[in-house]
């Protein structure tokens, strides 16, 4: 038996152009850039020089953080220079540009790291965090650490298939194209989590990459392969675990708390190359689209690969676009330097031609209440507007804006086009500078 979650939207999903188009590998460029941020939580800093030659998958930075997650050389080659740089969130980050030799000469670290069964759990979570894996869903938090507050209180193990945003298809190429690796990262997390209940959860939308995976699946599996209702945000954590398990995750707390945890498809393979191969995480498939785009494409990319990259090879862009994305259109983070590089939580990168780039409203509620009905946190984001817009950050917290996962199902539907999303963030960043201020 599935549940319905609260809330959602069914926009049109926009996937034609690229569901059904292989996986491309596109070359590494002469020079990549790599961002000290490339996950969520504490950046790395740089554990090597300029000038200093290095190889592919070798650690080039590195955090004693705890929510930290190390970065690695996508190529082998020169570290050319350690300088600020755009980065995809806006800023200007410190970033390692390494010159590719075009060698990808593997550095000794990477070598099989033994079978899932032989190998205890410290080692696999030592090897997993060693190959700085974090969540490809977007947020792109550790995975080391996710799995490490998970262990010996999950009953359920999800690996989230869903891929519920507009445009995006990496996830279901991988699905079509390597099931085998998602199901091994599944098996990785089964060994450390002892879950009752393994679920593979898939959109309905994605029929041909369920029966890929049930292909895949042995006889005798306890496994479950299960097919969900498309409708956005399907995809989200909190959604999947309700309509998985029918729990909702309270106020303030985590998936972990109630039982569950949740990884994304991508993130999986990623566990199982780790394991079986000692391949770090150095790239990851992209999906560009979108209305602006020459020739949409599924592309296998080397992180740190400028965006301008990227897009040039899908042919570059039929015209100017108004908005590239990186992300979906819902979720996504708008970009105003190609230069920036990928980065390891970018799944997709969006270009909108003029006409799909709706124009400047008048920013006016009409007191419709669409917001209110389709929001999957059960939140009421029109209040949370007016209070941010006034600065009332007691209020933000009374009406728990820190629970808005900012799927943007309340700015899709409302007909005043209020900036109802980048009110929860601003409001977010304004509770945190206070939090901070205070000590």
């Amino acid at each position: 038996m599935f549940h319905r979650f609260r809330g959602g939207v069914h926009p049109p999903d926009m996937k034609a152009a690229t569901r059904h188009k292989p996986v491309e590998t596109l070359p590494p460029p002469e020079r990549v850039i790599l961002p000290m941020s490339m996950h969520e939580g504490s950046p790395c800093e740089p554990v090597v020089r300029p000038d200093q030659e290095i190889f592919m998958g070798q650690i080039i930075a590195d955090s004693a953080a705890v929510v930290s997650s190390p970065i690695h050389s996508p190529v082998s080659g020169r570290v050319q220079s350690i300088e600020l740089h755009p980065h995809p969130n806006g800023t200007r980050v410190l970033s390692i540009f390494i010159e590719n030799d075009g060698r990808d000469i593997p550095h000794e670290s990477i070598h099989p790291k033994g079978s899932v069964e032989s190998l205890t759990s410290e080692q696999l979570l030592r090897a997993i965090r060693d190959a700085g894996i974090v969540g490809m869903g977007g947020v792109a938090y550790p995975a080391h650490v996710k799995i490490a507050a998970a262990r010996g209180k999950c009953e359920t193990v999800v690996i989230n298939a869903a891929e519920s945003e507009p445009y995006i298809t990496s996830d279901h190429r991988l699905m079509l194209e390597a099931p085998e690796e998602i199901l091994g990262g599944l098996r990785v997390l089964m060994k450390l989590l002892e879950p009752k209940r393994a679920v593979i959860a898939v959109e309905s939308n994605k029929r041909d990459a369920a029966e890929a995976l049930r292909r895949t699946l042995p006889g005798k599996t306890k496994i479950e392969l299960v097919t969900l209702r498309a409708r956005y945000p399907q995809g989200s954590e909190r959604q999947i675990v309700k309509s998985i398990t029918g729990r909702e995750t309270p106020p303030g707390e985590l998936p972990s708390d109630i039982g569950c945890a949740v990884f994304n498809a991508a993130t999986a393979a990623a566990l199982h190359r780790a394991v079986t191969t000692g391949q770090p995480l150095v790239r990851r498939i992209v999906t560009v689209s979108g209305s602006a785009v020459a020739n949409a494409k599924n592309l296998d990319v080397r992180f740190g690969t400028p965006l301008a990259d990227i897009f040039k090879a899908t042919g570059g862009f039929r015209e100017p676009p108004a908005k590239v994305m990186m992300g979906g259109p819902m979720m996504g983070v708008a970009q105003h330097d190609l230069s920036a590089p990928l980065i390891k939580g970018c799944g997709a990168l969006i270009a909108f031609a003029k006409g799909d780039v709706p124009a400047k409203g008048d920013e006016i509620c009409i007191r419709c209440g669409r917001c209110v009905g389709v929001c999957p946190a059960h939140l009421l984001p029109i209040y949370l507007y007016m209070n941010e817009r006034n600065n009332r950050l007691k209020e933000l917290e009374r009406l728990r804006l820190n629970d808005c996962i900012e799927c943007g199902a309340c700015a899709y539907i409302c007909p005043g086009r209020l900036h109802l999303v980048h009110s929860m963030v601003t409001g977010k960043q304004k509770l945190a500078s206070v939090k901070k201020e205070a000590g």
